[in-house]
């Protein structure tokens, strides 16, 4: 799995950092999606595939 994260759609809206925080944070900037794990481990991808789902504005894909 590998996530993938567009910047200059992102609204800053952090579901996917309040739902994984392991692996998304949000810029001090301007709110948008940082990755902190492009690659996260498995135990993780269910949160993260969440997160994905949970994303108003589709920001975020994964590649598997």
């Amino acid at each position: 799995m590998e996530i993938k994260a567009d910047t200059t759609v992102c609204i800053g809206a952090g579901m996917c950092a309040l739902t994984v925080p392991q692996v998304f944070d949000q810029s001090d900037e301007d709110g948008t999606v940082v990755l902190l794990e492009t690659s996260p481990p498995a135990e993780l991808e269910d949160g993260v595939r969440r997160a994905v789902t949970l994303c108003p504005s589709g920001a975020l894909s994964i590649a598997e």
